[in-house]
């Protein structure tokens, strides 16, 4: 076989082989559910029975992922065509009759298929044909779709479960892929297979996890494999994005993002428009963590120049070492006027660990609000800041709470608008909360004119009245705690004149 014609097809199987090439390649990336970017066409006669072809198309430079989708007529006359691809240098894999679709990327590549570096220039569909009868003919159709969003973004390609609900999950968590850990079967701590950290999330109820290991995309592949076997755990696509001045993470994204922030070097803003334009967005994390040689980047304490407004949510609540709160962080971006969600992170780095805090997988657990279990409705309810963040790690638990100054009432994560001297009327509900208490707090503080309000059932709605006697900007959160003050939940705000 000559060098340069690594993927050759004879001249008897082309006279056999009748494919049809309809191009309508672009380079920009297609909407959810677009048309393809090229289709491939032919048929496959009986003479052809127990042979190998390929079918060339084209990939245009800029392309980071192929898309397959491959249907064939004639298995009702027991036609079998399997399949398999080739980049331009090398065999990309072969999935026989397993798969009618598969994806490729940089990072991540359906199983039976190789991620890896996508090169331009002339791919080829590898088809076999195991069988067909000698009076059959079989027609076949390949769509090939170039950057899909809808893989870009998620594992998943339907909703897990349709429905608007709560759905609860965690949100950093580490694996072998970076430094996670765990005894091996001898007792030996090794790197932690990623494997374990769904089985266990999948078995302390979550409905979504996101698996956030350091700076890398490796945990991409894995993720892939293993969505459709568990198929009531939504994986999130996710990293650590680990610099010198704080940590934070992008949910949505599976294409490399530098992260290497430096002073006169590669900027924040950059990195964090970069994650918004691939459809993702980004959370602070632990932003009050201990820094300095203790926690080596750990603290947030980026330059003066960031651009916060960028940023979905604040991790609130990381559990960590210890579970410890930013909430003196997330009340000072507040006051600044930016929008952020309250989400929390188990932070975990060792997926066996016993159930409970600290550093064990759901604790806490972030909570969302969501019209399906799917990687955009879990994103597009944290933008909404429809989040809370329950502590105990509870099934069961809901918090939520809205206000009114006399006309339509709004809802956690939504902007009232209320003239001076009015009066807030508010409502906060909860669920599995009796004998809490909740505190509401008006800019980061309690109210000394509310007092904690006892919860005395199981779903229980308590009001309070609140005076503001200015049209300033304010923000009302809640916090659940026992009777002992310890929290147990904590809720995005509900902002008060903010700008749209």
């Amino acid at each position: 076989m000559k060098t340069g014609k690594r993927w050759a097809i004879s001249l008897l199987v082309l006279l056999f082989v009748r494919p049809s090439l309809s191009l309508q390649q672009n380079a920009e990336s297609p909407a959810p559910h677009s048309q393809p970017n090229q289709v491939l066409t032919g048929e496959v006669r009986g003479t052809q029975n127990k042979t190998y072809f390929e079918v060339p198309f084209t990939v245009l430079d800029g392309t980071h992922r192929i898309s397959v989708d491959f249907h064939y007529t004639g298995s009702e006359q027991r036609s079998v065509l399997d399949l398999g691809i080739a980049d331009p240098q090398r065999f990309r894999g072969s999935s026989g009759g397993n798969k009618s679709h598969f994806t490729i990327s940089e990072t991540d590549a359906t199983p039976s298929y190789l991620p890896g570096a996508i090169p331009s220039g002339q791919w080829h569909l590898l088809i076999a044909v195991p069988n067909i009868r000698p009076a059959s003919v079989a027609h076949y159709r390949a769509e090939i779709r170039f950057n899909a969003h809808e893989e870009e973004v998620a594992f998943a390609p339907q909703p897990l479960i349709a429905g608007k609900r709560w759905y609860r999950g965690d949100l950093h968590m580490h694996t072998a892929h970076s430094d996670g850990s765990c005894p091996s079967q001898s007792g030996r701590e090794v790197p932690c297979p990623l494997f374990l950290t769904v089985q266990t999330a999948a078995s302390r109820g979550l409905d979504f996890i996101a698996i956030t290991d350091h700076n890398t995309t490796s945990q991409n592949n894995d993720m892939r494999e293993l969505q459709p076997y568990f198929d009531r755990t939504l994986l999130i696509p996710g990293r650590e994005m680990t610099t010198f001045y704080g940590h934070f993470n992008v949910f949505g994204v599976t294409q490399f993002m530098d992260w290497r922030v430096t002073k006169g070097g590669l900027d924040l803003n950059a990195v964090l428009r970069d994650a918004l334009s691939k459809g993702g967005i980004a959370s602070v994390n632990h932003g009050e963590a201990p820094g300095g040689e203790d926690c080596m980047g750990c603290r947030w304490e980026p330059a003066p120049s960031a651009d916060m407004g960028l940023f979905s949510a604040i991790e609130v609540i990381n559990g960590g070492e210890i579970m410890f709160s930013s909430a003196k962080l997330w009340d000072a971006q507040l006051a600044e006027g930016h929008r952020l969600a309250a989400i929390g992170g188990s932070d975990s780095h060792n997926a066996t660990a016993q159930p409970g805090p600290p550093g064990s997988i759901g604790w806490p657990t972030t909570v969302v609000e969501a019209g399906e279990l799917s990687v955009p409705a879990i994103l597009n309810a944290i933008r909404s800041g429809r989040t809370f963040i329950d502590l105990t790690a509870s099934r069961d638990k809901v918090l939520d709470f809205e206000a009114d100054a006399g006309a339509q009432p709004v809802s956690m994560g939504g902007t009232l608008h209320a003239v001076g001297n009015a009066t807030i009327h508010v409502h906060v509900h909860t669920t599995s909360a009796k004998g809490s208490l909740v505190h509401l707090l008006i800019d980061g503080k309690e109210s000394d004119n509310i007092a904690a309000m006892p919860v005395d059932a199981n779903d229980s709605t308590v009001t309070a009245s609140l005076p503001v006697s200015d049209a300033a900007r304010h923000w009302l959160r809640v916090e659940v705690r026992d009777s002992a003050g310890t929290l147990q939940m904590t809720s995005s705000p509900l902002y008060i004149n903010f700008p749209e």
